[in-house]
């Protein structure tokens, strides 16, 4: 028996109950594909009898993973460039100097998927600012699917993966060949570090952070959703760091960021709030 409206219209309850992912119906084809790992996994031979199973007792491991499962995990070294030139240009230069006493700079990679961005960021770095050898750099990447974190993890990717965004001479110089694989090198994999949260429904993390980058995502988001995300941001960004989102987003839905434009690419930095 396939499944009926009703049934999408469970799975995409789910979806945003776990993960305030906002689905429409149009992409309600894409449950059966995304999903039969699933169904083999808890033994279900069609998506309609999984459904009719959580309806009578709902099973918050089945559940995860089925918001789990339905995340968009579309990502690229160094993907749209220019937001790593405007870092490389302006954004870490004012951090650095900024932080000459301190001598740490800590970077969230929110959503990040298998970990490119991540490494993206920790390869700029190390390319472009050799004085943050012995400086304390911390870059953190979380994601809500705990298959794409160990992905990260690992730091393994395969050769389409590493034709995609990434020059040539980072290939040789930050990576090593394993087997059918490339590996990032320990120098850059030290800089990162990986976990699966939610970003919508766990608790927030809690260090400041110099800058965050959270591209491509609120854009699946419920208003309501990016606003209290956008509160949550700003109490976690140092007074001086800045929030990237993606090309297609904007946070003029929140009062709580300011949009500054810079060579051909927009990032915020928070406003400071009244006190009660």
């Amino acid at each position: 028996m396939a499944c009926t409206d009703a049934d999408f219209a469970y799975l995409r309850s789910v979806v945003y109950e776990q993960s305030a992912n906002t689905l429409d119906a149009s992409r309600d084809h894409l449950f059966e594909s995304r999903l039969q790992y699933l169904l083999r996994s808890t033994g279900f031979r069609t998506l309609d009898t999984l459904v009719e199973a959580l309806r009578r007792k709902p099973d918050p491991a089945i559940k995860r993973s089925i918001a789990e499962a339905m995340t968009v995990n579309e990502t690229s070294f160094f993907r749209d460039r220019v937001p790593y030139e405007l870092m490389r240009l302006d954004l870490i230069p004012h951090l650095i100097r900024q932080r000459a006493s301190s001598r740490r700079l800590r970077f969230w990679s929110a959503a990040c998927s298998t970990g490119q961005e991540a490494y993206s960021l920790a390869m700029l770095l190390c390319e472009h600012f050799p004085q943050l050898c012995d400086w304390q750099v911390e870059i953190i990447g979380t994601d809500i699917c705990g298959e794409v974190v160990a992905r990260a993890q690992a730091g393994r990717y395969h050769r389409l993966e590493v034709n995609r965004g990434l020059p040539a001479s980072y290939l040789i110089k930050y990576f090593q060949h394993a087997g059918e694989e490339w590996e990032i090198v320990p120098e850059i994999r030290r800089m990162c570090r990986f976990h699966q949260r939610n970003l919508c429904n766990g608790p927030m993390l809690l260090e400041k952070y110099d800058g965050i980058l959270l591209r491509n995502v609120m854009l699946y988001f419920s208003i309501e959703t990016r606003s209290r995300l956008l509160r949550n941001l700003h109490r976690i960004l140092a007074p001086d760091g800045f929030l990237i989102l993606g090309s297609g987003e904007q946070s003029e839905l929140d009062s709580h960021f300011q949009p500054v434009l810079a060579r051909d690419c927009c990032y915020y930095r928070p406003m400071a709030q009244p006190h009660a």
